[in-house]
């Protein structure tokens, strides 16, 4: 059943939702194209997938309470929020945080957590109709916050203007390294590569050339050219690569299928072949600027199929639809020889307890100086050339 919570001043009511499908599609996307960063993952098409499907929800460990600002009934602020009942899922750290906690006798969850769940990508976190309303946005976040029975509030894989807007008003700062795939106008794959350094284009040429020997072919599929049965084999890959990990998939098939018939101009799916049968799958997303590498699964083992199932393959799809972008998703140092390059993304935190905060606070600090060291050593062993790629 459907809950909202509603606080009235002079100008705005503020609602916390608990379900996402319950909140007007077309005014959430209305507002989402208007940020700076959109990203699919945003769209209330993917949000409330995850919830129909039962992969974001309570029962999970992901309590939805999305946080409007309205004014006159219209909707001018929006952010998505979950009750955290654990960590899993958020892609930034923060367990020895619930251990101290509970070494003290205290309660770290639940934690209230603005993100899209299971997505380490960064972009627009917040909806607003301008930036009075993001201010505003951000007092309700905090007034939530500030009231709820929670520990803390985290706000993940923001822009650097919204997290700049996170820490002014307090929150303690928190940076982390991924490795993207920059565009620089390539008009062909073989032009990337000549902008690597010999040793590493060899080596790309290499695992490109064992996979095409060993007679896998490779189909790129978007939108409506995904089938149900490719849904069935890429959902059976999945889940079977969490399985060999002795994890529990976070995702299930009902999602795939929802989030393909709602959003499919925004998917990308990467088949492999051997013999005329699929062996192997990625899953991504795409807008106009950016590719979000996701998921993949095989069944079976063969050397290089993973980087060309899931870096070559989106990379020639960059360089044929000019998009500047590929994110290859959380950590990976083995993509720095692929032709990523290391980039800083951030989150913020909230940690009510004055003492604990006193604590994170030293300890972020620390860790932000050594990713800054990190960071540099990357730079040092970048594939290019040329570093500017």
């Amino acid at each position: 059943m459907t809950r909202s919570e509603e606080f009235t001043d002079a100008v705005y009511v503020t609602r916390v939702h608990d379900d996402p499908a319950a909140l007007d599609r077309q005014a959430w996307n209305a507002l989402l194209e208007r940020q700076p960063q959109p990203t699919p993952f945003l769209r209330h098409e993917y949000l409330s997938a995850l919830h129909e499907s039962g992969s974001a929800v309570p029962a999970t460990g992901w309590a939805p309470q999305f946080i409007t600002l309205h004014r006159d009934g219209e909707l001018h602020a929006a952010c998505a929020t979950y009750l955290k009942t654990h960590s899993y899922g958020e892609y930034v750290f923060d367990w020895a945080w619930a251990d101290a906690y509970q070494r003290a006798g205290l309660d770290y969850y639940p934690k209230l957590v603005c993100a899209v769940p299971f997505t380490p990508c960064a972009g627009t976190r917040l909806l607003a109709a301008s930036k009075d309303d993001r201010v505003l946005l951000i007092d309700a976040m905090l007034d939530v916050a500030g009231d709820a029975n929670v520990s803390s509030l985290h706000v993940l894989f923001s822009t650097d203007e919204e997290h700049a807007a996170f820490v002014g008003k307090g929150m303690m700062a928190r940076q982390a390294v991924q490795f993207h795939w920059q565009n620089r106008d390539y008009s062909a794959f073989e032009d990337f590569l000549s902008t690597m350094r010999h040793d590493k284009r060899k080596k790309i040429k290499q695992e490109r050339r064992n996979v095409a020997n060993a007679g896998v072919t490779f189909e790129r599929k978007v939108g409506a050219e995904i089938s149900g049965s490719d849904w069935d084999f890429f959902s059976d890959c999945y889940e079977r690569t969490y399985r060999e990990h002795r994890s529990t998939p976070y995702l299930n098939r009902d999602f795939f299928g929802l989030a393909g018939a709602r959003m499919p101009d925004n998917i990308l799916m990467v088949v492999a072949s051997k013999n005329g049968a699929p062996i192997a799958a990625s899953l991504n997303l795409f807008s106009d600027t950016t590719l979000y590498g996701r998921y993949w699964g095989t069944q079976e083992f063969m050397s290089g199929l993973h980087f060309e199932t899931c870096y070559y393959q989106n990379v020639q799809f960059c360089i044929e639809r000019r998009i500047q972008v590929f994110e290859g998703g959380a950590q990976g140092e083995h993509k720095l020889a692929r032709g990523f390059t290391p980039v800083t993304c951030r989150s913020a935190h909230l940690i009510k307890d004055p003492r604990f905060a006193h604590a994170v606070g030293d300890f972020l600090q620390r860790e932000s100086g050594g990713i800054d060291r990190y960071v540099e050593e990357l730079n040092e062993h970048v594939p290019y050339k040329n570093p500017g790629g």
